[in-house]
């Protein structure tokens, strides 16, 4: 089949579209700025998100429902957070269409303004902390552990399939708590489970750490962030989890009685990742044959393809592969036998090849006769004959190979792109030359954060959390400074 992907060499971003668009990930909407997730891209999400789901619960969360709409007046209540979404928000001003008078379609109905206008949800904090208000009087009443799995809309002017789009899908946690140290840990618990999760299911290494003032999230005191890289040596932030102190629960009075009898305001947390993974399982991994997709997350881990003259010959091969398919899922493994006869063979290799399926077997006549399947290791693209009384073992032995060995792929590239420097010539050189993950001292001040950013198009990514104190002088400024911190480009 003609695949027809620009390779990551010649423009990596128009690899990435293209991709996207011929695996059958994603395609455009006639919705500005919005995207329609396709049938095999979104099985790939569901699996994420059962994973995470489950895991959510596992730790004691609930999940729940919060209206689409938020009053404009809520936003305002905390300043920093209206002012980090303001430029991004979509509002609701009428409630009502009709005839256009000169019959030229339907019109806005001038006399069914809204009252007070609603904002299509950037993130839920206000209308969840106004809700939350109603359920918390007393310390017997917290904790709260609440998700909810959803879509919101930030009006971006620049989209990408996945990695921005003016409405995405998410999953976004909202917690309470009586004190601060309980809402500490649960931030910490959160970005932890992220981080388990990119590593053992999407394969992907990621730094752990926390940002600059001037980067986290509008509204909190901490946000903790983990960040990959992405084979075009630019950083992606992958998922964040924020401690918000006593901000929201002052902005909308949520007060309770503690176990002394004295009222405090309740402590919060904020969490979430979002369809953007898609586009991170994509450019972490993938080549310029099409998608690699790690096992674990894989909508399909094992396609087989007979190779076969006439209905006799099929119908042996059909007999085989459903004793594989049946032994496969009582391990818990997804198999496919296509035995389409509108393609041949060959458009089939190329197709699971572009998909990422981890796994094609291929059997004809000949395997028949000697007992032997062709085994193919997407990751690798090497092909081994196996038994066929043992190819089943192989399999489940292979799967957790192939995982670790994307993973271990991922790991080695970003190793090779995290360079420590202590100069600004240098410093610029990396970025320009090189990219990935920059290691540099900087001195703590706003205003040299951005200018380094002016000058290099690099942000701070992180502090990271694993890095020890170390004295030496500001990349830009000479001033002294205790810790590297991480710069990059980034998506």
């Amino acid at each position: 089949m003609g695949k027809a992907i620009t390779s990551r060499s010649e423009d990596y971003a128009q690899w990435y579209n293209d991709l996207v668009l011929k695996a059958g990930l994603a395609d455009y909407s006639a919705v500005r700025g919005s995207m329609v997730i396709k049938p095999y891209g979104f099985a790939i999400w569901e699996n994420m998100k059962q994973y995470l789901d489950n895991r959510f619960k596992e730790t004691g969360h609930q999940n729940a429902a919060f209206p689409l709409f938020i009053p404009k007046s809520y936003l305002s209540r905390e300043a920093q957070h209206v002012e980090g979404f303001a430029k991004e928000c979509a509002v609701v001003t009428h409630y009502r269409l009709k005839n256009d008078p000169e019959g030229k379609g339907i019109v806005v109905d001038p006399e069914a303004r809204l009252e007070e206008e609603l904002i299509v949800r950037p993130t839920s904090e206000t209308i969840i902390w106004d809700t939350y208000k109603k359920w918390i009087q007393s310390y017997r009443d917290l904790p709260i552990l609440i998700n909810q799995w959803a879509n919101v809309v930030r009006w971006e002017m620049r989209t990408r399939l996945f990695l921005r789009t003016a409405e995405f899908f998410w999953q976004e946690g909202h917690t309470a708590h009586a004190t601060r140290q309980e809402a500490e840990e649960e931030t910490h618990l959160i970005h932890d489970l992220y981080a388990d999760f990119m590593e053992n299911q999407m394969a992907i290494p990621v730094l752990k750490g926390v940002k600059t003032e001037s980067e986290r999230f509008a509204g909190a005191v901490d946000t903790y962030t983990t960040e990959g890289l992405m084979q075009d040596g630019k950083a992606l932030q992958m998922g964040t989890s924020h401690f918000l102190g006593q901000n929201f629960a002052k902005a909308f009075d949520v007060k309770f009685l503690n176990q002394e009898g004295k009222e405090e305001y309740a402590w919060a947390t904020s969490w979430g990742v979002s369809t953007r993974l898609m586009g991170a399982l994509v450019m972490a991994h993938s080549d310029d044959d099409g998608l690699i997709i790690p096992p674990n997350l894989a909508a399909l881990q094992v396609v087989m393809v007979p190779i076969y003259k006439g209905a006799d010959q099929l119908q042996a091969i059909r007999e085989k592969a459903e004793q594989i398919q049946q032994a496969l899922k009582e391990k818990g493994i997804s198999f496919k036998f296509d035995d389409r006869d509108n393609y041949r063979p060959g458009w089939k290799f190329a197709e699971y090849e572009l998909q990422g399926i981890p796994v094609r077997l291929a059997m004809g006549p000949r395997d028949m006769e000697n007992g032997t399947i062709e085994v193919a290791r997407r990751d690798t693209k090497t092909k081994e004959l196996v038994q066929i009384d043992e190819v089943v073992n192989y399999i489940d032995n292979l799967l957790p190979a192939i995982q670790q060995s994307i993973y271990d792929k991922a790991l080695q590239f970003r190793e090779e792109r995290t360079t420590y420097v202590d100069d600004f010539a240098t410093f610029k050189e990396v970025l320009n030359d090189k990219g990935g993950f920059v290691y540099a001292h900087w001195d703590g001040t706003a205003e040299t954060e951005q200018r380094i950013k002016e000058l290099t198009k690099a942000t701070i990514r992180c502090i990271p959390l694993d890095n020890p104190k170390e004295q030496g002088k500001c990349v830009l400024t000479g001033a002294p400074s205790t810790q590297r911190v991480v710069f990059a480009k980034a998506y």
